[in-house]
């Protein structure tokens, strides 16, 4: 199935900012961020066609799947 994965900030850094995946079914939100070696501590949010989810949501046919890493500042 075709995923669109975007990435946010750092996380783009040696990857990619936008990329149409073909990934099987039935893999989850996190199976995503393992496949991409990053560190699920780093992850803040992710949104699954403009709605919040958890590394445990299947992911569709078509999503539209963005990552985006923990902000800290001060």
């Amino acid at each position: 199935m075709k995923v669109q994965v975007k990435l946010f900030a750092f996380f783009r850094e040696g990857r990619f900012i936008k990329d149409d995946k073909e990934l099987p079914d039935g893999i989850t939100a996190g199976q995503v961020v393992d496949d991409l070696n990053i560190k699920r501590e780093e992850v803040g949010v992710l949104m699954l066609n403009s709605r919040h989810c958890k590394f445990e949501t299947v992911l569709q046919e078509g999503d539209i799947y963005a990552i985006f890493p923990v902000i800290g500042g001060g």
